[in-house]
């Protein structure tokens, strides 16, 4: 049973994170973006030393899209080599602190490479959880794809303003990883609902970070940004 301090913490964020003074008209969904193609980033902001580059990690760097859409690249560096990816997106179907909608995140056009060799997928998506053999196993990895469905605009006033659910594919299968999550422009807040202390956004607009470093398995982010 959840201990019910923290769900009420956990509420009182959320009102933060939605901001007491704004409109309250129920939130527009995300244009689909039908038609649109953009390439997803083949080069991470974030290939410093560190986490998920020269020691085991993950660093995952998001690009808003101006659908509600992110293009993501997961860059993994693993303690011991793998052979078979369990990958999963976030928070499927939940109800989020600052979402006030039930999200349905699917990850398209996934592709990875696997100690710098490109991986054969047949599908590639994940819509829950799937699963991707290597042909050989590895340790340093990256995932490039899009994420959508996991945004949900804020108001009509505003449409630009939008709350999203982030969270690496690898999160749930190597939990005890350190983990970093980059938004590329236009972050106003953050909330990890699974950590101890929720509120997990680091200095302020326009130079507002996510707190470094989080255990995978708790890494799953809300954030709140004005889409570009």
């Amino acid at each position: 049973m959840r201990n019910p301090a923290r769900i009420l913490a956990a509420a009182v964020l959320a009102w933060a994170l939605v901001g007491c003074s704004e409109e309250t008209p129920p939130p527009v969904a995300p244009s689909p973006g039908v038609g649109e193609t953009v390439a997803v980033p083949t080069e991470s902001p974030s290939a410093s030393a560190g986490p998920g580059a020269t020691e085991p990690g993950i660093r995952l760097t998001a690009v808003p899209r101006p659908d509600g859409a992110f293009d993501l690249i997961e860059d993994v560096l693993l303690p011991t080599a793998t052979d078979l990816l369990q990958l999963q997106v976030p928070a499927s179907g939940e109800l989020l602190p600052g979402m006030m909608t039930r999200t349905t995140p699917r990850a398209t056009d996934l592709q990875v490479m696997a100690d710098d060799q490109p991986v054969a997928i047949e599908t590639p998506s994940v819509d829950t959880t799937r699963e991707v053999p290597l042909a050989a196993p590895a340790t340093k990895l990256r995932l490039t794809y899009r994420l959508s469905g996991s945004a949900v605009r804020r108001t009509a006033q505003k449409p630009r303003r939008a709350n999203a659910a982030l969270r690496p594919l690898l999160a749930a299968a190597e939990g005890t990883l350190p983990t970093t999550i980059t938004v590329a422009g236009g972050l106003l807040n953050a909330v990890c609902p699974l950590l101890p202390e929720t509120r997990c956004a680091m200095g302020n607009p326009p130079a507002l970070a996510i707190q470094p470093d989080l255990p995978a398995a708790q890494s799953l982010v809300v954030v709140q940004l004005d889409l570009p």
